[in-house]
């Protein structure tokens, strides 16, 4: 059976996948295979992770434990584990992470790999929590980078898109455990969002706004606050314009709310209100596809409303393809290529109808419209820029190039989507 991500937008171009069941027999393979992609939980949806030769999947390397360093406050897992697995070890030894995704399946390595980012003004994405990680490079060879020791080479390498090696374990940062609550409201006019967006933003840890572009309104906003800050967000009855939701809802108009995590202010532990959906459950819609933008902070209310006019002006065209779109605020970081490097960002997300063509016609207008904001687009995602725009948007790309050659220097974690878009080749 073929391989697919879990849109199923993409099949991938090889069924050559190695799963070992211990981490300790990873060198070997990659020594031995000319040519490798490492696979994730496969939620990219574009063939970034892809391979005609062989692929690599770790999530059956389970013989490496969560280890926690009390002292030094951070916790060692094998590359392959995914968020949902990693923070119920964390949640029961009374530790945490800083923050998380909107979907806790996604595999640690992947996420960090390719800068996921999760919400809040102050908080980095999920690569920024990353104090070490361990790769096996093309020769077999296990090589260990941490924030500590490794300087520049780290910053380069955290989000390494899989094309310095094979990640086998990884070290994250950790805090004590805490507790939350999330709000849901309904309906907030865009002119307040142009008005208040940085009391906005700043009103709890994490506010997430989603829209369908039909109307001059965010159709929700997700609120999540942390108990200790409970007397800065309470969860008041109107916030901004926006009434507080009377009953659990999902972000997309029409998909069962039994998805998503608690809301109506129940307080819950942290690992259960940062993400936006439960474990459990299918992710998100499901079938979908996405992509997402990243422009620096300054510009958000302009870039917000400049998506608003070409909503307006495309109609129906956008609007029955569209199932939602999420604006989120990140931190900035020193991270090489990550879209938030240098720059605090606002991420403007699309979750789409599995109507790819059409997809591929909003894209460039959409990428068009921002294009004045200097726009960053998820490499995890779809995209329509062309390879010298998007090289142009890192400036650390040059760099990051020259560390793979050292690491890389057969090009083996190389692949037709890195090659034209990070390479030039």
């Amino acid at each position: 059976m073929a391989l697919r991500n879990w849109a199923g937008n993409l099949t991938y171009s090889t069924g050559r996948v190695y799963a070992p069941d211990r981490l300790d027999r990873v060198p070997s393979i990659v020594k031995a295979e000319p040519k490798l992609r490492v696979l994730g939980t496969r939620h990219c949806f574009n063939p970034i992770a892809d391979s005609s030769d062989a692929l690599l999947w770790l999530r059956a390397a389970d013989d490496d434990p969560v280890k926690v360093d009390r002292q030094k406050r951070t916790a060692t897992f094998h590359a392959g584990m995914t968020y949902s697995q990693l923070c119920r070890t964390l949640n029961g030894q009374g530790f945490a992470l800083h923050n998380l995704a909107s979907l806790p399946h996604i595999s640690v390595a992947g996420a960090c790999s390719t800068a996921t980012h999760g919400s809040g003004q102050k908080n980095g994405n999920l690569a920024t929590a990353v104090a070490a990680f361990e790769i096996a490079t093309a020769s077999g060879k296990l090589v260990k980078l941490s924030r500590q020791k490794d300087g520049e080479t780290f910053r380069g390498a955290v989000v390494g898109l899989g094309a310095l090696g094979a990640i086998t374990r990884i070290t994250l940062a950790v805090q004590p455990a805490f507790e939350m609550r999330q709000y849901v409201y309904e309906n907030l006019p865009f002119q307040h969002v142009e008005k208040n967006f940085d009391a906005i933003e700043a009103s709890a840890y994490s506010v997430s706004l989603f829209t369908d572009w039909r109307h001059r309104y965010a159709n929700q906003v997700w609120v999540k606050a942390r108990r200790e800050d409970g007397d800065l967000f309470d969860g008041p009855p109107e916030f901004f314009g926006a009434k507080r939701a009377i009953r659990k809802l999902h972000p997309v108009p029409g998909i069962p709310s039994e998805k998503c995590t608690e809301q109506m202010g129940m307080l819950g532990p942290w690992h259960e209100r940062l993400p936006h959906f439960r474990p459990e459950c299918e992710p998100s819609a499901g079938e979908e596809l996405q992509s997402e933008y990243f422009v620096p902070r300054q510009h958000a209310v302009e870039a917000i409303l400049a998506i608003d006019r070409l909503a307006r002006r495309l109609g129906d065209r956008m609007a029955k393809h569209l199932m939602i779109s999420e604006i989120r605020t990140i931190a900035e970081d020193s991270l090489w290529l990550s879209p938030c490097y240098g720059r605090a960002s606002v991420a403007i997300h699309f979750t789409w109808q599995p109507h790819l063509a059409a997809v591929e016609e909003l894209m460039p207008p959409i990428e068009k419209a921002l294009a004045p904001f200097n726009p960053r687009p998820h490499l995890g995602k779809l995209f329509a820029m062309r390879p010298p725009e998007l090289r142009a948007a890192y400036e650390k790309l040059p760099d990051f190039i020259r560390l793979c050659d050292r690491f890389d220097p057969e090009r083996k974690f190389r692949n037709p989507f890195l090659e034209r878009y990070i390479f030039g080749s």
